[in-house]
């Protein structure tokens, strides 16, 4: 067995509560070839994407093909130093590393990358790196990029926005898709960055930006909030992306992270060389990625990703694109706009639906307690005179849908038997789970 895998699985605990299972399982293992084959590195990403559930920090499993999609924009070579800051499971590693090896590969050959001599594939195996901030997806990362031929896979725990340990070492090209959610009280950032935030999303988006090298490019996936919430921190953060790196932007469909989060994502494409030589941003707006957009994501006939490709990496190459608007708003459009009325806007907005045709929106928020707004766990005295026996509404957790905002009720049981122990609520009340399980099943607010 590789040191490698030594390594990660010491002290591993498997619970096989049945003896033969175990037999099972060990006879299984006990078949591997460790040839570093390319079958064995697609089946094991094949069962990272089975176990796909959503991660401890607001971690949500990247679709195969939105990875494949800005790594075909970007274009990686073998001499770049690949960096993912926050790699979860290797899946953006991995993709850089296949296109760099299909770009060298001759008609026909039986073996990938054959064009790239020993010392050049050697080079690829050093100039990818990853860092998480979870030991478990360290382990996942390294043993996929193992499996795909790595023989010490460069991946690091390390957490990229309280420890500055890394902050000095730069990366051609910058692939991610970190976590949207920001833990409770705030990220406690180290003193280098230069905005304010204690939003992880911001603090990663400028993390990437800061860590190119004068020439090096990136993608990083964000939610909304990134492109147009109007909070100073955000509004910094876009500023120096437009003066800086920032080059396009690709609005993706809202379902793009189902099962796992409905949030509304878009792809920013960073160039350091090209922002210095472009005087304009393009927007790009894709309406289907050849999925649906409910909860099983089932394969369908439409898909934007290869025009939308074609479009991106043309711009990127320098190449003049032409405006292309459609009538009904649908298939994947397109729009260069000046840098310069972006930053003469006061939230300097990256929505790209806005200059597509879509409704221009004004996303200001007012920051408030939430206690001033709104009444936190009603009081129980106004029912608890009530007769026992009357009977009330009762919707227990079952009856909670996750693809529904709202719920029937369909049960009643005397007061007398729910006063204590249940939630009380009202008419258009919102609920909002308190144990873990409930975040767990998507049932956080209802």
């Amino acid at each position: 067995l590789p040191g490698l895998f030594r390594d990660i699985f010491r002290n591993a605990f498997l619970k096989f509560r049945d003896g033969r299972i175990l037999t099972m399982f060990l006879q299984e293992i006990d078949g591997f070839a460790y040839s570093h084959s390319e079958e064995l590195g697609n089946a094991f990403e094949y069962l990272l994407q089975c176990m796909g559930t959503q991660g401890e920090n607001g971690q949500f499993r990247t679709p195969r093909h939105i990875i494949d999609f800005m790594v075909a924009c970007l274009d990686p070579q073998p001499a770049d130093r690949i960096l993912d800051p926050a790699c979860g499971t290797g899946g953006f590693l991995v993709s850089a590393y296949k296109h760099i090896l299909k770009q060298h590969t001759s008609p026909g050959a039986r073996v990938p990358g054959d064009r790239l001599t020993h010392a050049r594939r050697q080079q690829v195996y050093k100039n990818l790196h990853g860092y998480d901030v979870t030991d478990l997806m360290v382990k996942l990362s390294k043993v996929n990029l193992f499996l795909h031929g790595f023989p010490d896979p460069d991946i690091h725990i390390y957490d990229t926005l309280s420890n500055d340990a890394r902050w000095n070492e730069k990366a051609d090209l910058i692939l991610a898709n970190p976590p949207f959610m920001t833990p409770k009280g705030g990220v406690t950032p180290h003193a280098k960055f230069r905005i304010a935030a204690k939003k992880a999303e911001v603090l990663f988006t400028d993390y990437i930006a800061e860590h190119l090298t004068p020439e090096g490019r990136g993608g990083v996936i964000v939610p909304n909030g990134i492109v147009a919430t109007t909070q100073n921190a955000y509004v910094q953060l876009r500023r120096f992306l437009v003066e800086d790196s920032l080059v396009a932007v690709v609005s993706l469909p809202a379902g793009v992270f189902k099962p796992y989060s409905g949030v509304k994502t878009s792809i920013l494409f960073l160039d350091k060389k090209l922002a210095r030589q472009r005087k304009e941003i393009l927007f790009l707006k894709v309406t289907a990625d050849g999925f649906d957009l409910g909860d099983q994501r089932r394969v369908i006939e439409a898909n934007d990703l290869p025009e939308a490709e074609r479009v991106v990496r043309e711009w990127l190459k320098g190449l003049p694109i032409a405006e292309c608007r459609l009538p009904n708003g649908g298939g994947v459009m397109w729009r260069a706009v000046e840098k310069a009325d972006l930053l003469a806007h006061r939230s300097v907005g990256l929505q790209a639906e806005p200059f597509l045709g879509g409704a221009a929106v004004e996303h200001i928020v007012d920051v408030a307690a939430i206690a001033d707004i709104v009444e936190i766990n009603p009081k129980k005295a106004e029912v608890r005179d009530l007769d026992p026996g009357t009977l009330v509404s009762f919707v227990p957790m079952e009856d909670l849908k996750t693809d529904r905002p709202d719920f029937a009720v369909t049960r009643e049981r005397p007061i007398g038997e729910v006063l204590t122990g249940y939630t009380y609520f009202r008419d258009r009340d919102v609920l909002l789970a308190k144990i873990t399980p409930c975040f767990e099943n998507g049932k956080s607010g209802v």
